[in-house]
């Protein structure tokens, strides 16, 4: 997208786009195997939450499918909660929830949209602010700063910026976090301490490997030394 030339003045609408449309998963590996085996979205990003959030909530994996032109579809796995029970019909289940459901779990479906700078940001929170909307939060991720409100609909609605480009070794990063969920939640009792042994595990795994695919990277780093 074009951006203004000096002097200019932004228009109204600053919007670029949708950045990401969330929800959440019972089950990550059919999730994994539908998106990035069957339609081919590769994962490009992952983040790992664990003690995060409010009192009793859960810790979770958040991870992110490349859909093409810059837009993403994101899924939220949390280890050790179900809204139902036995999810054999994941489809169902968010019309099955029952009441009391925490809200966590309620603003893990949400829509992010894309804008280009801080001051595209900061102008958005001025109007939410002024409105019957005003911003519930503002967080500063890992490569993003994002603003949070509710709509009148009650869904949650997330308007955010872009921090600094994902690099290359981020995205191998959230493949190796996915295998990592992957096997361990096709296992009993899935936890983020159990995702992180077995993503320790397969980074030794796959080093052999990825030496051998970097010519000279050994010798490189003796010289560092």
């Amino acid at each position: 997208m074009s951006r203004n030339s000096p002097g200019q003045a932004k228009p109204v609408h600053r919007v670029r786009g949708v950045d990401h449309a969330a929800f959440p998963t019972f089950d990550p590996n059919a999730t994994v195997r539908f998106y990035r085996d069957v339609l081919k979205f590769p994962i490009v990003h992952s983040i790992c939450a664990a003690g995060w959030g409010p009192e009793r909530h859960p810790d979770f994996i958040h991870f992110f499918f490349d859909i093409g032109n810059g837009d993403r579809l994101a899924f939220f796995y949390y280890f050790g909660w179900s809204p139902q029970g036995d999810q054999t019909a994941p489809g169902d289940a968010w019309a099955r929830l029952p009441h009391g459901t925490p809200e966590f779990f309620k603003n893990s479906r949400h829509i992010a949209l894309n804008v280009g700078d801080e001051e595209d940001l900061l102008e958005y929170r001025r109007r939410l602010d002024e409105s019957q909307w005003p911003v519930e939060m503002q967080v500063m991720h890992e490569t993003i700063e994002s603003i949070y409100t509710h709509d009148p609909n009650g869904y949650m609605l997330e308007i955010t910026r872009q921090l600094r480009p994902v690099a290359p070794q981020e995205d191998l990063d959230a493949q190796l976090t996915i295998a990592a969920l992957c096997d361990v939640t096709a296992g009993e009792a899935p936890s983020m301490d159990k995702l992180l042994t077995r993503k320790a595990e397969l980074i030794v795994e796959r080093a052999a490997a990825w030496e051998a695919e970097q010519p000279g990277w050994r010798e490189a780093q003796r010289e560092l030394i």
